[in-house]
């Protein structure tokens, strides 16, 4: 792993292959060591130079440690009642960090696949820094309108009830939480393995807090979506309990002649049984870039 100096942050990333860049963009509380090893294989078999990062207040990147981090009451109440709520950053402020990194790695476009709050902050790439973006794929995410992609009752119902975290507990809350909001290939095992290995690594809980302030302080991006012109694919789980598949397919419907794909075995994760899919879509995606570009 390494980092670099980007958009006054230091930003930890890995990259592995070579060929076309390809960045994975992590989703909230989410670190670079997240994403599936085996789906990373497949797209570097592919040809990609895959990149992966922590987000700002994730993993190894900077910590924003000066920024009060906002209440769970804070952020329930904004996200059930849709009141405003001061962020330290957004959504605007992440996209640049990763066009940031792809600055000091001298990469003057690159595909990117985001996942969840990544697949928000990649819509927003694509937005804010349409000649970066070589193509784009959104996996469980949303469009950020008040009306799709919410969560299921009982998700929130069991947030407001669940503990505030802790080291002791960060684990088996993981754990718990993705239990709920997994498909049915849920891996109770590799989860907890991959939890502890967060934990080892980094534990930033008031950084995933500032981290959702961004989203909710971010708005709705439809109409900036509506105007893009990039390939795009859309990803999104049938039984996804977190961003219900409405915000899926508000995303697919937004961008202009996206190609949507859902899975009815697959909630709000990556399941084993469909990276190879996954793979194969988003390499498919980004053949779609480079026909754009030979017209």
């Amino acid at each position: 792993m390494a980092c670099v100096q980007a958009n006054d942050i230091t930003i930890e990333y890995e990259e592995q292959g070579e060929g076309e860049p390809l960045l994975l963009v992590m989703g909230l509380g989410g670190q670079l060591i997240d994403w599936p090893p085996d789906l990373i294989q497949m797209l570097v078999d592919n040809g990609f130079r895959v990149i992966r990062f922590d987000n700002r207040d994730s993993g190894l990147s900077t910590e924003f440690a000066h920024e009060a981090p906002p209440t769970r009451r804070q952020l329930l109440k904004t996200l059930m009642l849709r009141r405003d709520l001061a962020a330290a950053y957004t959504l605007s402020d992440m996209a640049t960090d990763a066009v940031g990194l792809l600055d000091a790695l001298e990469i003057d476009r690159a595909h990117v696949v985001g996942m969840s709050m990544g697949g928000m902050i990649a819509q927003q790439m694509a937005i804010d820094h349409a000649a970066r973006v070589a193509s784009l794929t959104s996996i469980m995410s949303t469009t950020g309108g008040p009306r799709v992609g919410r969560p299921k009752a009982k998700v929130i119902v069991k947030a407001v009830r669940r503990p505030e975290p802790s080291p002791e507990t960060a684990v088996e809350q993981g754990v718990e939480l993705f239990r709920d909001i997994s498909g049915p290939t849920f891996d109770e095992a590799g989860f907890r393995e991959l939890f502890q290995a967060d934990l080892e690594r980094s534990y930033r809980p008031k950084g995933t807090a500032r981290n959702f302030a961004a989203i909710l302080a971010s708005g709705d991006r439809t109409e900036q979506l509506q105007r893009l012109d990039v390939p795009a694919l859309v990803i999104h789980g049938m039984v996804d309990a977190l961003v219900k598949p409405s915000g899926g397919i508000a995303t697919a419907r937004a961008i202009p002649g996206s190609t949507l794909m859902l899975f009815n075995d697959m909630g709000h994760d990556l399941p084993h049984t469909r990276h190879l899919e996954m793979a194969e879509a988003i390499t498919t995606n980004t053949a779609r870039a480079r026909e754009m570009t030979d017209v």
